[in-house]
């Protein structure tokens, strides 16, 4: 850590020798690193996994959360609780580097720790943080909650996420070829290389960028005369960087700025890609935009035995394995809801963000067709909630606590707290059916189904992110129709989308699980083939040295 050129944890293999460093607000590597909030960390501890597996030269760049995203808890009536615990990490690195970056006009002090790949087998992961005795306790509270809702300290965090990893990799003497945005939480590390290489336009051959969102109100935008006091454009003025990036009014768009000064830049899915590129288009003078789909690591998220017995053609075997680690994630659904689920029964699982788009609560559109559903005996069925809503939506927050309203009135479903790394591995084992009903085209890619794909569940999806380029309906999963959605109100695609759900659910998803065993199964050994290579991290982690850094 001391030596004054870096030297690579493992030697790297010479189609991957290009040097890159990876910004991320988040990375899901292992439960015990709790340093995520959803499917952008997912993403990013499966790239750093598979970028370990490939032998990629590629370290990653991250934030050492204080006190994580939160701690998903409960109220005396089971409502959602928000708690903020202090997170203690001993197999950590301490390295011993401290440096300063200005915020706010005022100099804030870094401290570094590094994560080892043979901690998690992942790619060499450097996390700052500003929680250090130098500081005050302003400073301090830069790094210790993640997406902190204050926009000050919300632009801190970008200063030290982007200024302080693009510095940190000067002092290790990274020689960094290409740096890798993912998001754009991280753009103040472009002003920093902009003073370090001297123009724009070398700057532009050393800059990547993923974009991740997939509607233009969604991208962050933030006053760039507030950008300028907290020292977010390092040490260039507002002006000089308005010049810079063609930007002239008053609200600075973040994304926008990424694609201005990247080299290229790429979407999460094809269909996302496409999107994004009508998007931005009309903006002029941005970059390129790829689809390079996401993907998870299989080596970490899939159940071998299953795919084993598939392996051997043991259909049997394979019906009784899945019935044993439904089995074995059913004890949490106890201890959590205190139901007590079948593993012969169809589970659904709708898990992942409590964005309002994601709609999780499509299935209680209508409170009589859904009673119906949940009190068929002929084929019975059993529902679990997971995800976390964003603390400061009370809208996500309200729907959360209306599940588990409805959870205490109808003894097959459940809501689950904690939808970590180890809840969604127990989610996705004991799912029959993983159920994804964005609203159409909101969904960047939405990875959760492959990963639930890889333990033997079937994605039943509406026809969005990823979903276009896996699923062959009743192949592999099955898909809701799409609804004429730039000609119909949100309220009739939501009636639309409802009514095709609860169609297939009746009248396809249901009678093939219990009258026809071996059509199910054709479908389930279908999907486990399909997702293992094609939305393999691996996979992904190729294509972005193949066509996004080189």
């Amino acid at each position: 850590m001391e030596s004054t050129e870096y030297t690579h944890p493992y030697p790297c293999n010479e189609e991957y020798s290009k040097r890159v460093a990876y910004f991320s607000m988040e990375f899901a590597i292992d439960q015990a690193l709790k340093i995520y909030s959803g499917g952008l960390g997912f993403l990013a501890g499966s790239h750093l996994r598979s970028a370990y597996s490939l032998r990629q030269h590629m370290v990653g760049i991250g934030i050492l959360w204080k006190y994580g995203y939160y701690d998903q808890g409960r109220n005396e009536d089971q409502t959602l609780r928000v708690d903020w615990q202090e997170k203690i990490y001993s197999f950590l690195e301490d390295t011993g580097i401290k440096f300063t970056v200005k915020v706010h006009g005022a100099d804030v002090w870094v401290k570094v720790y590094y994560l080892h790949p043979n901690t998690f087998q992942s790619a060499p992961l450097y996390l700052l943080t500003t929680d250090t005795e130098e500081n005050d306790y302003v400073s301090k509270t830069i790094s210790h909650r993640l997406y902190d809702p204050n926009e000050a300290t919300k632009l801190a965090q970008y200063i030290l996420l982007g200024i302080g990893g693009a510095k940190l990799l000067d002092i290790l003497h990274y020689n960094c070829e290409v740096y890798h945005l993912n998001e754009a939480h991280a753009l103040p590390a472009a002003f920093y290389l902009l003073r370090k290489f001297g123009s724009p336009e070398a700057l532009r051959e050393h800059l990547v960028f993923t974009t991740h969102t997939p509607e233009e109100a969604g991208n962050e935008k933030h006053n760039v005369q507030l950008c300028e006091v907290m020292s977010y454009f390092y040490d260039f003025s507002a002006n000089e960087i308005q010049q810079i990036t063609q930007m002239h009014d008053d609200s600075f768009n973040l994304s926008l700025a990424a694609l201005r000064l990247a080299k290229k830049a790429n979407g999460v899915s094809q269909l996302h890609a496409k999107v994004a590129r009508l998007m931005w288009e009309k903006y002029g003078n941005t970059c390129p935009i790829e689809g390079i789909t996401n993907a998870q690591n299989w080596a970490y998220w899939a159940d071998k035995k299953l795919y084993e017995l598939r392996e051997h053609g043991d259909d049997e075997g394979m019906r009784l394995r899945k019935q044993k680690i439904k089995r074995h994630a059913f004890l949490t659904v106890a201890d959590q809801a205190g139901e007590i689920y079948r593993p012969d029964v169809l589970t659904v699982v709708w898990a992942r963000r409590f964005a309002a788009y994601k709609r999780a609560d499509l299935l209680l559109r209508h409170r009589e067709r859904f009673e119906q559903l949940v009190k068929n005996t002929k084929y019975p069925i059993q529902i679990i909630w997971a995800g976390k809503p964003y603390p400061t939506d009370m809208g996500a927050v309200n729907l959360f606590n209306y599940l588990v309203h409805m959870s205490k009135v109808y003894p097959n479903i459940s809501v689950l707290t904690g939808y970590e790394l180890a809840l969604s591995r127990q989610l996705k084992q004991c799912a029959d059916i993983w159920l994804n009903n964005p609203r159409v085209p909101r969904e960047a890619s939405g990875t959760s189904g492959m990963t639930a794909a890889m333990n033997g569940a079937l994605n039943l999806s509406t026809n969005d992110g990823w979903i276009p380029e896996f699923i062959k309906h009743e192949v592999n999963g099955f898909v809701i129709p799409t609804a004429d959605y730039e000609h119909t109100s949100i309220e009739e695609q939501d009636e639309h989308d409802f009514n095709h759900l609860y169609d297939l659910l009746e009248n396809t998803i249901l009678p093939m699980y219990y009258d026809d065993h071996a059509k199910w199964l054709s479908i389930v050994k279908q999907s486990m083939d399909d997702v293992r290579y094609t939305f393999g991290s691996d996979r992904m982690a190729r294509e972005y040295y193949e066509r996004l850094y080189k």
